[in-house]
């Protein structure tokens, strides 16, 4: 009652192969950018309409065509729902964090939208992967992660400190050793935000260990470009912080 059935049908035989050689090479990939529109129209009741067609394309063996699904999963998560997300995106959500680094970028762009959206356990699934985003097919592609320094600013709201602690410090750390001096420069932000994230959650001790951590690592470096990066963690941080830093050295 939504949408005309022959129109419906039509869009979900757009996955077909013949049709790409007969009507356009790429008549896949204009299939799922145009799915999350459909998915809206639709509605989260009638997502069984179009499970199939999406877990076809998810699997396309071009990846523009999956690259275009990891730009837009977050968008589908909102249109289905928690229950839905959980059931049918989390696996293929899985399976682009594991793809190429022009499919990994899209999830990595929207990892706050989509994780947030998921409930605290399932959510806390992914602390274990978000170093692996760190590692890129070609280590020059510097934007990748310096998009992960921007997202973790964002994820740090979603755990507690504990697990930032344990799991997200290390990999701020890595990036404020990188060569890449935009990359570097983010990481300071994201260093400076997981120090606020502990003292506003009255986590003193923790906070305390990362700030002697960075004056080992960085104030006391044999290398220039070390304490280099500690000046910049001080200059991005707030005075109390910079004072403290000080203090303690």
């Amino acid at each position: 009652d939504i949408i005309p059935q022959p129109l419906l049908d039509q869009y979900l035989s757009m996955t077909d192969p013949a049709r790409a050689q007969t009507v356009d090479t790429e008549i896949a990939k204009h299939c799922a950018y145009s799915l999350p529109g459909v998915a809206l129209t639709l509605g989260r009741q009638n997502w069984h309409c179009l499970k199939d067609t999406y877990e076809t394309l998810a699997s396309d063996v071009q990846w523009k065509v999956r690259r275009t699904l990891a730009f837009s999963i977050h968008e589908l998560a909102v249109i289905l729902g928690d229950q839905l997300t959980a059931a049918d995106l989390v696996p293929i959500f899985n399976g682009f964090l594991k793809d190429l680094d022009e499919v990994r970028i899209g999830v990595l762009k929207h990892l706050y939208d989509f994780l947030k959206l998921l409930h605290a356990d399932k959510r806390r699934e992914y602390l274990y992967q978000l170093q692996e985003f760190v590692v890129t097919d070609n280590s020059r592609n510097w934007r990748f992660r310096y998009e992960l320094a921007e997202q973790l600013i964002l994820i740090l709201e979603l755990y507690n400190p504990n697990d930032v602690y344990d799991y997200l410090r290390h990999i701020a750390l890595t990036l404020c050793s990188d060569k890449v001096s935009e990359v570097r420069w983010i990481s300071f932000k994201l260093v400076v935000a997981i120090l606020q994230k502990f003292y506003a959650n009255s986590a003193n001790a923790l906070g305390l260990n990362f700030i002697n951590e960075l004056i080992v690592r960085f104030r006391h470096c044999s290398k220039w470009v070390g304490r280099q990066a500690f000046a910049f963690i001080c200059q991005v941080g707030m005075f109390s912080l910079c004072f403290s830093m000080c203090t303690l050295n």
